[in-house]
């Protein structure tokens, strides 16, 4: 197969127009018949900009307003003193950035813009410089197979591209004394340190220096994925180059050096320019029976070091969910977690150089590890449900000549390498989940699992005592070798399917269709024909995700190597070990969080400082879902007392009323506790600790905010019912009743009586989950047998109206706030928050209303003790009886106490909600004599 190059895609050749026309102005340098004198004293062929800054500013402002960016007000110029033929000398050059989403043809763009740099201006010198060996390899190969569409679209350009190989210095004479385009790519590393070989002088070059050679012909940079290349050696090492320009591209700047192109995640998904994303989420549920606990990060902050650990928390309702907490020096978990199960974690220290938490049980885990997950039963769910989703995809895409592609990412490269002599736990469940599934189809049954994978990772070599990572396959065997020069340069035979004809090494190269990398792929390195990728991983950074994801999002390529623009082919599914929500909502923070940095250097300021109109700049530019909501201030929204209204004697006559405090007391028939009890968890179905497996589509919204919809139902992939001892039933349940909200106190001896009677046999499928089950129950039956039961009583106590006399103003926070007429005066504040629509409407009404002469919103800190938890009631009402004609008739004042509901039957509200009402009228209508009903509008107060 043949890749072909379409060049006249939209946004491609605008990303192109927008470096091109930095440059209008600028005299065509024809091509030299004669060595001009480069900058450092020697003699070449050099590049040269005759533009001063201004007009070159003006060129940006001018490209920026056209793609509708913020324009800059200056030039990004990097400014650094190297060392030249002639002595020091203060290199400067300015840099401008362009930013394209993965898979949308970065690499054709920037090397099209160098040809087209020299067809206008006649630049004709380009250093293309990268940071690792797999994008070099990824931008060798695609300067390779774009020769041909280049020789048609520019009319046969004669340039010449290479590596640089510091064995072989002559192409350093040819880069600086040659008349043509020349394009080098060298990685960061082969000029960055002193002891380099282009850093020094050579007998091979009569005595000169390569640098220095470079130097003279004054190349421009294209600098490919840059944000790799931010530190200060780095900054040094391109600035000894002595660039006219560099040019930088990246779908992830972290500095924005005058961005002069933006396609953004949300813009390339939405126009169709990368694959749709599937996420098959593969998650352990219904599984606290162990304590689990994983390392998100490690920090430091302000001399205090600290982590932030995953942990299984119980929750208010009893349900145990993962909760991201912060711990610092003797943290310990079960207090955090609220969980019993977690008594023997303690955090014993935290190294920060480490990136590592030990506790006190003698466990150790770094940053990304977890234990207390199956990680067995995930990881081989991942792969065997990858394996199922690639056959079907083949079995699909085959007619359409398209070859699938699965890419796993592991979390050690040891767990697939193995020991040398034994392959590792990674590599043996996929040999065995492949055998597996072959057998069921005909066109896999005589392939081996060797067969068919094949692995690239970045190994650490040490030499001379110290550490170079390296990037290599994993060891040196021929096999090694040509897994390498399969994934990394013969793409076109990774993308071919396995011919009659085919000679046995290359029938062997087209068999590979299951790649296995740790990190060495995840930047750089991409095929369009990768269909799922598989996380066997935690993920630790920030940017991981977007990374990973960025290998397979290219649109996919059919055997004669044309583009294919079906969606329905270009779906790209990953399969994560999180749950889908999780892990779209990281994608979405991962872009954001890329995105701030860079708005806050263009801003100068943070993101809170943004003012309002900058917000709604970048929201245009970037999509809405790059900024955090606005921090709603303190006193934004304050309500003032009316302090002569409080003081007036219609309200205190309303405090004195409903202001008493009260205690309850209930009677419990245990019997008919117990009766109702034992066969409601009988009855009860508890599920089993399980690998599910959930898919969902990703979306992205008008507002450019990445989403998932689920697609499908659950599925279970592992059961792993009766895997766990049983622990001390007693001691779990209690520890469910007195964490949880409310709290209840049940005696040990009670449990007991209640364990005696239930069989508990199916217990010990899920242990936990079967307490948890049956506590929810005994919580069920006793607050409805308390609530039907409770009897209130004066306590004695009452709240103060001094509280609310004390606070002259009060924060409001709600997400609704009314305001009141004072001409009215109807109540005791200006504005009233509000927690509903209802309640707004509610509000408007009683302002309407002639008969109600005072309405109180009562405060938060006004509760009813309830066996369900504390109450707050809404509104206390004072009303004046009228006749049928509207006209007061004489009669005495109502005082009332109303809470509002969207409806007045009470078993359409939640259990709880319907208790606490129930609770509250024998509180204010059995014991105080407060007349109390629930509404849904004035006109039943």
């Amino acid at each position: 197969m043949k890749f072909r190059f379409d060049s006249n895609q939209p946004f491609q050749v605008h990303a192109i127009e927008a470096v091109t026309d930095l440059f209008k102005g600028q005299a065509c340098m024809q091509a030299a018949m004669h060595f001009t004198l480069g900058s450092a004293g020697l003699a070449a062929v050099a590049n040269r900009l005759d533009l001063d800054e201004p007009a070159l500013v003006a060129n940006l402002q001018a490209v920026q307003r056209q793609q509708r960016m913020r324009p800059d007000a200056a030039l990004q110029v990097i400014t650094a003193e190297i060392e030249t033929v002639e002595g020091k000398k203060l290199a400067r050059f300015p840099n401008f950035s362009v930013e394209m989403e993965t898979g949308t043809g970065k690499t054709y763009v920037y090397l099209r813009t160098a040809l087209e740099l020299f067809k206008r201006y006649g630049m004709r010198k380009f250093i293309i410089v990268v940071p690792s060996v797999a994008i070099r390899e990824g931008v060798l190969k695609t300067l390779r197979i774009t020769a041909d569409h280049f020789a048609v679209l520019y009319t046969n350009p004669v340039y010449r591209f290479y590596e640089y190989d510091s064995a072989n210095l002559t192409q350093v004479r040819q880069f600086a004394l040659s008349d043509a385009v020349e394009i080098m790519v060298m990685t960061l590393a082969s000029f960055n340190k002193a002891a380099n070989v282009i850093r020094l002088s050579t007998d091979r070059l009569q005595g000169e220096t390569p640098i220095h050679l470079v130097q003279a012909a004054r190349p421009i940079l294209i600098l490919d994925e840059p944000q790799n290349m931010e530190s200060e050696k780095s900054i040094a090492a391109l600035s000894l180059l002595d660039p006219l320009f560099a040019l930088r591209y990246s779908a992830t700047h972290r500095n924005p050096y005058n961005v002069v192109y933006r396609l953004t995640p949300a813009d390339a998904y939405r126009q169709g320019l990368v694959k749709k994303i599937e996420v098959d989420a593969v998650i352990q549920e219904h599984d606290a029976n162990r304590p689990y606990v994983r390392v998100v990060e490690v920090m430091a902050r302000k001399r205090v070091v600290a982590a932030k650990l995953a942990i299984h928390k119980l929750m208010a309702d009893g349900t145990v969910k993962e909760k991201t907490v912060t711990v610092r020096f003797d943290a310990n978990l079960a207090e955090l977690s609220g969980r019993s199960e977690y008594d023997n974690w303690q955090v014993e220290e935290i190294d920060f150089f480490q990136k590592t938490v030990r506790f006190k049980n003698k466990v150790v885990l770094a940053e990304g590890e977890d234990q207390g997950a199956d990680k067995q039963a995930i990881f081989e769910s991942q792969i065997r449900h990858t394996i199922e989703r690639h056959i079907e995809r083949q079995a699909a895409l085959r007619t359409r000549g398209v070859k699938v592609l699965s890419l796993f990412f592991i979390d050690h490269v040891a767990n697939y390498v193995g020991d040398g002599q034994t392959p590792g736990v990674l590599r043996q469940m996929f040999d065995r989940a492949f055998n597996d599934l072959k057998q069921s189809h005909p066109d896999w049954q005589a392939l081996e699992p060797a067969e068919v994978q094949a692995a690239y990772f970045a190994q650490k070599k040490r030499k001379g005592g110290t550490v170079d990572i390296l990037d290599s396959v994993s060891g040196e065997t021929k096999e090694d070798e040509a897994a390498y020069d399969l994934i990394m340069r013969d793409k076109e035979l990774l993308l071919a399917f396995p011919d009659p004809g085919d000679d046995a090494a290359t029938r062997r190269k087209k068999q590979v269709c299951f790649i296995f990398s740790h990190s060495a792929l995840r930047e750089g390195w991409d095929n369009p024909n990768v269909f799922q990728i598989c996380t066997l991983n935690q993920t630790a950074s920030l940017t991981k995700k977007r990374q990973e994801v960025g290998r397979g999002v290219r649109l996919a390529v059919d055997q004669t190597g044309d583009r294919i623009h079906d969606p329905s082919v270009n779906v790209l599914v990953v399969i994560a070990n999180e749950s889908y929500k999780q892990y779209v909502e990281t994608l979405q923070d991962e872009i954001a969080f890329e995105y701030r940095a860079e708005i806050e250097a263009r801003y100068g300021k943070s993101i809170a400082e943004l003012s309002p109109a900058e917000r709604r700049r970048i929201e245009r530019e970037y999509g809405e879902g790059i900024l955090p909501p606005p921090p709603r201030k303190t006193g934004e929204r304050r309500a003032k007392l009316r302090k002569a209204r409080a003081l007036s004697e219609e309200f205190k006559a309303l405090w004195e009323r409903i202001k008493h405090r009260t205690r309850y007391a209930v009677q419990i028939d245990t019997a008919k506790l117990m009766a109702e009890i034992v066969p409601a968890i009988e009855a009860a179905d508890v599920p089993p600790p399980r690998v599910t497996i959930t898919c969902a589509q990703v979306s992205v919204s008008d507002t450019g905010v990445f989403e998932a919809m689920q697609l499908s139902g659950v599925k279970t992939a592992v059961d792993m019912a009766g895997r766990y001892p049983l622990p001390n039933l007693i001691d779990v349940m209690m520890n469910l009743l007195e964490n949880t909200t409310p709290p209840v106190k049940v005696s040990r001896r009670t449990l007991m009586q209640l364990l005696a009677r239930v069989d508990t046999t199916h217990a010990t499928a899920n242990p936990h989950e079967w307490a948890t089950v049956a506590t929810h129950i005994l919580k069920e039956k006793l607050a409805d047998l308390l609530v039907h039961g409770i009897l209130y009583e004066k306590s004695g106590e009452w709240f103060r109206m001094e509280q609310i006399l004390d606070e002259r103003t009060v924060d409001l926070f709600s997400k609704f706030v009314e305001e009141t007429d004072a001409t009215k005066d109807k109540t005791i504040y200006n504005l009233i928050p509000c927690d509903s629509d209802i309640e707004v409407q509610f509000v408007k009404e009683l302002e309407a209303r002639t008969d109600v002469r005072l309405y109180l919103k009562i405060p938060y800190w006004f509760t009813v003790p309830t066996p369900v938890g504390e109450y707050n009631p809404d509104w206390a009402i004072v009303l004046e009886p009228r006749d049928e004609f509207g006209k007061p008739n004489g009669e005495e004042l109502l005082y009332l106490v109303r809470e509002t509901k969207d409806t007045t039957n009470l078993e359409e509200l939640r259990l709880d909600e319907a208790r606490k009402i129930k609770c509250g009228k024998r509180h204010f209508q059995d014991t105080l004599g407060v007349n109390y009903a629930v509404v849904s509008d004035v006109r039943e107060i």
